[in-house]
């Protein structure tokens, strides 16, 4: 199996002055502090480094990349504009590094180089919102190319075949295994070995976790924690979230073979259910009706207790691990989530729209297709 090809990069902190948004200012130096062993990519522009994660959004009207319509693995929950969505500048809003421009995705560029390569995202549904947007940015590149797709759980797959280029998905919302025991869902907060197995000989991985650490009631995904050879019926859920991300860390230094395998986290992706948060006005309730992205200059949010969670781990662990820290440049975009605008219509949703709005996962196209475009940046250049 090919090896990558392996690149010194060395991320330069520059004219912190020129950033408007506080919130970016705190965010960066916190990250400043952190002796991490994975790195970030320098793009060069004008001989000066590049940050990609610190900018803004910009109008441009040569987005979207894709059309929904010509795009068919994208899920009714993510398919805003099929189900009636109004508006369509959210559509239309690119990501703009400070200090430089980022690379527009190539699909073809993109099969091209990972060629004979399987790229797996393992996580909630938040890494199915980027492994439906990664299929359809490359998809729309090349349309007419033969193509194979299996939705299966916990593991789905979309095949490139005249490329042999494979794209998965294994969902894994806590990462580590939930075991069947005595009709009870156990969450093991230190065994990963039941879905490890699918993640062994693949090229790049791309893992998240986060949301589903708060879920109770009904929505909660398990029954007991197992801990230390102990059960719980709960705990506190960072203490909880952080056991099982150095569960996975462990397994990562452990197995991972550097030379093969790329190994990617993808940060907090944020909610919008609290109007305060971005300085909404007096009668927003959520997301819901959001047409557009909050400005840098007024922007302020906070840094996600999750997010803390895997910087502690990231930063101890021996294994070169690249974070995509989405969390800030997702943070502006309140915009840009379903909403009442999904194949969810169970809910009410359209009756009542400040009641149950998605504000969680993200309309495709749209956001996460920015995410695959760093994704891109952060893998070739």
């Amino acid at each position: 199996m090919a090896a990558f090809p392996s690149t010194i990069i060395i991320l330069l902190f520059f004219n912190l002055n020129l950033l408007s948004s506080a919130y970016l200012l705190v965010h960066h130096l916190n990250h400043n502090d952190h002796n991490y062993h994975h790195s970030r990519p320098i793009l060069q522009a004008n001989n000066s480094g590049c940050s990609l994660f610190m900018g803004s959004w910009v109008h441009d009207d040569s987005y979207p990349v894709y059309d929904s319509s010509a795009c068919p693995v994208i899920d009714p929950d993510f398919n805003c504009q099929m189900y009636g969505r109004p508006d369509s500048d959210y559509l239309k809003y690119r990501w703009q590094p400070a200090n430089c421009e980022l690379p527009r995705f190539n699909g073809l560029q993109f099969l091209e180089k990972m060629k004979g390569k399987t790229v797996m995202f393992v996580g909630d549904s938040l890494g199915r919102n980027q492994w439906e947007s990664l299929i359809c940015l490359t998809w729309s590149s090349v349309p007419r190319v033969a193509t194979q797709v299996i939705r299966a759980y916990p593991l789905s797959t979309f095949k490139f075949l005249d490329y042999d280029v494979t794209l998965s998905y294994y969902k894994a919302q806590y990462l580590v295994d939930i075991d069947n025991v005595g009709g009870r869902r156990v969450l093991k907060l230190e065994d990963i070995s039941e879905n490890a197995r699918a993640w062994t000989g693949v090229d790049v991985l791309v893992f998240n976790t986060g949301h589903w650490w708060s879920h109770t009631g009904a929505t909660q995904g398990w029954d007991v924690m197992e801990s230390g050879g102990s059960m719980y019926q709960d705990m506190d859920r960072m203490v909880a979230m952080e056991t099982a991300v150095r569960t996975w860390g462990r397994w990562v230094d452990k197995n991972i073979d550097t030379t093969k395998t790329r190994v990617f986290f993808q940060s907090f992706s944020p909610t919008h259910y609290n109007p305060s948060e971005w300085s909404g006005s007096a009668n927003a309730k959520s997301c819901y009706g959001e047409t557009a992205p909050v400005s840098a200059s007024v922007f302020s949010g906070v840094y996600p207790n999750e997010m803390k969670v895997v910087d502690a781990v990231l930063k101890e662990m021996q294994t070169p691990v690249y974070l995509l820290d989405i969390t800030t440049l997702s943070a502006m975009r309140k915009d840009a989530h379903p909403s009442i605008y999904s194949g969810d219509t169970s809910t009410g949703q359209k009756s009542n729209p400040n009641g149950t709005p998605d504000c969680t996962h993200w309309c495709l196209p749209g956001l996460p297709d920015t995410w695959n475009q760093l994704f891109y940046t952060a893998l070739f250049f």
